[in-house]
């Protein structure tokens, strides 16, 4: 039976973990309301992206230094190639893709379509073998049925209006002083199955990114240093792609305007203090803790959306909000069971070996 202490410690560094993945949740909110600000404002989302991890990069490289000086272990190869996968995977190719899709679809449809991640990086989990699921032990059900759960309080949210919901807003408005360009662009935009495609893609690449962060975390500890280089792929990748298409100067000057401001915010806080604490998360939890969050994100971007974006609240999204904290719950609930068999165990299978001895 464990002691006081150790279940004290047990709820606070279960504590951190959650704290940690709500506040990568609203940071990654604030990723999706900037874009959609920076977009009506005319900026190209390839060069968006390209800045993103450019200042991510910026940002940690030297911090990194500073804080993981003594004890980061050696740069290997595999280091390296896993580092180039996770800006390709959680980086380069998962925002181009999320943002194209955008433009070729609705904001509405790809949000819907991005909280299929939770479900994507369960059976991709399963599949690799990163998360135990046994459908004939209750835990397993309940980890099945919660990230279902989660899923549908999505969908209802993204496809149900209802009635509309009287909502306090402010005296903020982040699109009015934007332009007609990004909106003109967005009606120009290609093909909507094509759209659907690319959604369902990177949707894919998150969820394969979440997995990949699990064995980062556990081969190169060292989670400022790793985020960092993921952010230096991210920008190679990213940069390269957007040169492809937008090469032209003018372009990609920024000035001291509301562009700068987001891909600053975009790429310090969005980028790389998220993927530090989805890192660590991901390392001590699991990938399907971490993405299980990820509808927590869509209830951040609609309430702020009505309050900063004066867009309209309504009764689906209250209800589909409730229904994903509640499958949120159920998975946390389960995942703290398992957590707590499983440090209960190590000391019994200790005991019993010295027994034998």
């Amino acid at each position: 039976m464990a002691s006081p202490n150790t279940q004290q410690t047990t709820v606070i560094e279960r504590t951190k973990h959650i704290l940690a993945m709500i506040v990568a949740s609203l940071l990654f909110g604030g990723n999706i309301l900037l874009s959609k600000v920076a977009a009506e404002d005319g900026m190209s989302f390839k060069i968006m992206v390209a800045y993103r991890w450019i200042f991510s990069a910026a940002f940690l490289g030297p911090v990194a230094l500073v804080v993981e000086w003594r004890r980061r272990p050696n740069i290997t190869w595999a280091f390296l190639l896993q580092s180039f996968m996770s800006g390709l995977l959680g980086g380069s190719i998962f925002c181009n893709l999320f943002y194209a899709s955008i433009e070729m679809t609705s904001p509405v449809y790809v949000s819907a379509i991005d909280n299929l991640v939770p479900a994507m990086t369960f059976v991709m989990a399963v599949l690799l073998r990163s998360e135990q699921l046994s459908l004939r032990k209750v835990s397993g059900k309940a980890k099945f049925v919660g990230t279902i759960i989660c899923v549908t309080g999505a969908m209802i949210v993204t496809f149900y209006k209802g009635g509309h919901v009287p909502m306090w807003s402010s005296k903020i408005h982040l699109l009015h002083h934007t332009t007609a360009a990004g909106s003109q662009k967005k009606l120009e935009s290609g093909n909507f199955s094509l759209g659907i495609i690319l959604a369902m893609i990177s949707c894919l690449c998150y969820a394969l990114w979440m997995v990949l962060l699990e064995k980062v975390g556990k081969d190169y500890p060292c989670h400022y240093t790793s985020a960092a280089w993921m952010s230096l792929m991210g920008s190679i990748q990213s940069t390269i792609f957007a040169f492809c298409f937008d090469h032209e100067g003018n372009q990609w000057k920024l000035g001291w305007s509301l562009r700068l401001f987001v891909v600053l915010y975009m790429g310090a806080l969005g980028s790389g203090l998220v993927v530090i604490l989805m890192t660590w998360c991901s390392q001590k939890m699991g990938p399907l803790f971490v993405s299980v969050f990820n509808p927590v994100t869509l209830i951040f971007v609609v309430f702020a959306s009505a309050m900063l974006l004066h867009e309209t609240l309504y009764v689906g999204s209250v209800l589909g909000g409730g229904i994903i904290v509640a499958g949120l719950y159920l998975v946390l609930w389960v995942k703290e069971k398992e957590q707590r068999a499983s440090k209960q165990s190590i000391p019994e299978v200790a005991k019993h070996d010295i027994e034998g001895n």
